[in-house]
């Protein structure tokens, strides 16, 4: 790597970036991804009401496959409008009106008298989850700095896990109300967060680099300044900003694009330059195979899972969820603390490697409790079913989850962003509802065991696909990230290889000073 690139790959925001965190800023991308927490509160929520949907609605496993996965088919709808939507109203608005249809959603589903209500509740919830799911990353990482963007950006994942952590929690104490109220209570609680939060974001900034795009430099500015350390970093961090929107330099009011992101689903998938194409490869696949792992399975279906390792009654069941939720969020705080210095690859890959492996030990664990005597499963077998499901999530929550949106939010160039986004958690979306409207009919099928040896052998193949198609990011501003990408994997291999005339040897011993 030139002198020059690691200058850039050490710190491409401009001077004075290296110093304390802006606090402002990290304010901003906290309260920009608490709209993750109600689609985190959703799965975890819904993972324990379905046990008393069933009991009180008479539904069966066909249905409950549907209910569980009908939410991110809905997602679809709402992440694959949501870029648009963003680029045209802005990044705050977008937030609001995502809590907004959650709110709606919640509603619907805490007054449902039946499960055709109640499926229509879920549907609308999905549509505000897709909108929360592509807005929340993208505007943390266009707030934040270079050097902190991966922890900004992972916020999301952890606010995800901290609502699924309250959901569980709901679950186990709303579970002693009487049936008809205790899971219409679970579900509608998602709707005051909601209310709040579509009211208090007004009080955010923009984003600086919508604001840019929108032919509004002065504001970005005013925006930046407040998101920086220093007037110097901020201007710096402008004069990047308008470069990569290609605005011409010096021009003092540039003309806003027409047509509030017209033409970017076509320069993406008609006439892609080739770091293009290898950008949408890279953050299209990592949502691609974050799902594939099976952490929806774990997520969703963890009552049954304990089931079948031999955890008996509903308490203690509800108790085991509130762990798995725990797992994951203090899992994903470490993997915040760590992003940024240890870089995305090496953690994503840790990260797999601990999934390959805790998967294998479940589906080992569960094939030997599943082949045993019925209440007689070997105790080693389900010690390491149930010591298995936590490692996963662990070793989920410290890679795969957060890496997989910081990752897919920053490799865009600015005016692919917000539309890559939305592409990127469709694909998300569709993954997550084939995981979690098929699992049951899976297992069935293959065996529980066998699911699971299933994930881990998908697993393997995503540690190829990063390794292969996933260049680092860590460090280096947005506006430089498209650079990394206009070169494949093997001119990026022989560029990081030391050539032989830089790679110092040994002096050679003069003979004549020899005594």
């Amino acid at each position: 790597m030139g002198e020059e690139e690691g200058q850039r790959s050490n710190g491409g925001d401009g001077g004075g970036r290296k110093g304390r965190t802006n606090k402002y800023a990290v304010a901003c991308s906290i309260i920009g991804s608490i709209i993750s927490i109600l689609m985190g509160y959703d799965s975890g929520v819904m993972s324990g009401a379905m046990l008393f949907i069933k009991e009180d609605l008479k539904t069966n496993d066909t249905q409950l496959q549907v209910l569980a996965g009908i939410l991110n088919v809905c997602a679809l709808v709402g992440s694959l409008t949501a870029g648009r939507v963003s680029d045209w109203v802005g990044r705050r608005l977008t937030i609001s009106l995502a809590a907004c249809i959650f709110l709606a959603g919640s509603v619907l589903m805490g007054l449902a008298p039946n499960f055709a209500t109640l499926l229509v509740g879920r549907c609308v919830a999905g549509v505000g989850v897709g909108y929360a799911l592509m807005i929340a990353p993208v505007y943390a990482v266009e707030i934040a700095s270079a050097e902190i963007r991966g922890s900004l950006t992972s916020l999301p994942e952890i606010c995800i896990s901290f609502g699924i952590l309250i959901g569980y929690v709901a679950n186990y104490f709303l579970a002693k109300l009487p049936l008809v109220y205790g899971w219409r209570t679970m579900l509608g609680l998602g709707a005051l967060p909601s209310a709040v939060l579509a009211v208090g974001v007004l009080a955010m900034p923009e984003s600086p680099r919508w604001l840019v795009m929108q032919g509004r430099a002065e504001e970005a500015l005013v925006v930046l300044r407040k998101v920086c350390n220093t007037a110097e970093e901020a201007d710096v961090r402008l004069a990047d900003i308008k470069s990569a929107a290609g605005f011409v330099e010096g021009e003092a009011a540039p003309a806003p694009p027409s047509g509030g992101g017209k033409g970017v689903m076509k320069e993406m998938f008609l006439h892609p330059t080739p770091a293009v194409r290898r950008i949408l490869v890279a953050a299209l696949g990592v949502h691609f195979f974050q799902h594939l792992t099976g952490i929806e399975a774990v997520v969703l279906y963890s009552p049954r899972i304990f089931k079948a390792a031999g955890i008996a009654t509903r308490n203690q069941i509800l108790a085991a969820t509130i762990s798995v939720g725990v797992t994951k969020t203090v899992f994903i705080m470490v993997a915040i603390l760590l992003v940024d210095r240890v870089g995305r690859r090496p953690l994503y890959l840790s990260s797999l490697a601990g999934i390959i492996a805790s998967m294998a030990c479940l589906g080992l664990g569960l094939t030997v409790i599943e082949r045993s005597a019925p209440h007689h499963g070997a105790p080693w077998a389900v010690a390491l079913a149930i010591a298995a499901v936590f490692t996963f999530v662990a070793a989920f929550s410290v890679g795969v989850g957060p890496i997989t949106w910081a990752y897919s939010s920053e490799v865009y160039p600015l005016r692919l962003r917000a539309q890559g986004a939305s592409v990127g958690v469709a694909i998300n979306r569709i993954m997550n509802a084939g995981v979690s409207m098929t699992f049951v009919t899976l297992y069935k099928a293959i065996t529980i065991g066998g699911a699971f040896f299933l994930f881990a052998g998908l697993a393997v193949v995503a540690v190829a696909f990063f390794y292969f198609f996933c260049p680092e990011t860590q460090g280096r501003a947005l506006e430089e990230i498209e650079e990394v990408f206009s070169r494949g994997w093997r001119a990026r291999q022989r560029q990081q290889a030391p050539s032989p005339s830089s790679v110092e040897l040994p002096p050679v011993p003069d003979s004549k000073a020899r005594p």
